[in-house]
């Protein structure tokens, strides 16, 4: 896998608290396994959106982490509202996750997190144009 970053990306990270710091960047490991584990040959880009760590590549929707301190107890992973995938993890992964509209998928900080439930949403986000026509996303 091949990664395009920016000196603003870890500064970024840098800027949160230390175990936020360090759960934000378990949910980019699982992003750069996703990717790397649809293709170890991917390019996936990490800059900033918004603000927001984010990430993309080639035929993929943008994927973004954060956390906000006006909702310090949650991490939380961004998709595109325009798009079906969070209506597709809805259904998928209801009693698993908790979602924020139809757009994010939020993380206690003191919580576990589902590795491979959410590695499958990466995944789709990260083939998104590529499925979006298929029922489920192919899900």
């Amino acid at each position: 896998m091949n990664t395009i970053s920016s000196e603003q990306v870890s500064a970024k990270f840098n800027s949160y608290p230390p175990d936020i710091r360090q759960k934000l960047l378990y949910l980019r490991s699982l992003i750069f396994e996703a990717a790397n584990e649809l293709d170890a040959s991917i390019t996936i880009e990490e800059s900033l959106k918004w603000g927001e760590p984010s990430y993309l590549v080639k035929g993929g929707s943008t994927i973004r982490i954060d956390w906000k301190e006006k909702n310090p107890d949650y991490c939380v992973v961004y998709f595109n509202c325009k798009t079906t995938l969070i209506s597709t993890f809805k259904v998928l992964y209801r009693d698993i996750f908790h979602f924020e509209g139809n757009r994010a998928i939020m993380f206690n900080i003191k919580d576990s997190i589902p590795i491979a439930p959410l590695k499958h949403c990466i995944s789709m986000a990260l083939r998104y144009h590529r499925i979006k026509h298929l029922p489920m996303l192919g899900g």
